[in-house]
């Protein structure tokens, strides 16, 4: 993963799609009408070859605490960790550091990379499993194109209301600026009462 920032707000995605992951996570294991409870412990996992804080450790774990009283931790069972592959501090295993060391030089050196590099060879292979990949890399494209379509016509839609209030305030009349900016009527004056 890198650390990209939303070039609209100059902010980094990185926490608000762990959000965003845990409320699908949430949604997809509870089936409609069964009791919260049920809910089972979630890992959202981050493998960063960056590191987001720039504290050096290899790993960084977050549970909900109380702020009032920091060892005070909400039991929900969810938790995030943000695997750090530049890190440089914190225990890890010796599997864990090689698998690190794979991600960052595509190196294998332990039997657990070996196993790594065999299961992402054979996935690549895998024709199925490479249409399903594609599948889902068509499905969000099609959803950044909805949403971008979505915020084109927000944007339309406000900059026809802000021209007419302008209209407004010269005097016009309802039909005539509600021909002008393709709004209705009844949006006009809504505007005119404001």
């Amino acid at each position: 993963m890198k650390n990209n920032k939303n070039p609209e707000t100059d902010t980094y995605v990185l926490p608000k799609r762990s959000r965003y992951y845990q409320a699908l996570l949430d949604i997809d294991l509870l089936q409609k009408g069964q009791p919260y409870d049920l809910l089972p412990p979630t890992f959202i996992i981050f493998i960063c070859v960056f590191d987001f804080f720039e504290k050096g450790n290899y790993v960084y774990t977050f549970k909900k605490c109380c702020l009032e009283n920091r060892k005070l931790e909400l039991p929900d069972e969810a938790t995030t960790m943000i695997l750090n592959t530049k890190g440089t501090h914190g225990d890890i295993s010796k599997d864990i550091k090689s698998f690190y060391d794979y991600v960052n030089n595509h190196i294998v050196t332990t039997d657990f990379t070996k196993q790594i590099d065999d299961e992402i060879s054979y996935l690549k292979l895998d024709t199925k499993v490479r249409r399903e990949f594609m599948l889902m890399e068509a499905r969000l494209l099609d959803e950044r194109r909805e949403g971008k379509a979505e915020g084109i016509a927000e944007g339309e839609a406000n900059a026809n209301i802000a021209t007419a209030k302008r209209l407004l305030s010269m005097g016009l009349n309802v039909q005539d600026i509600a021909k002008a900016t393709s709004i209705s009527i009844d949006q006009v004056e809504a505007l005119k009462a404001e």
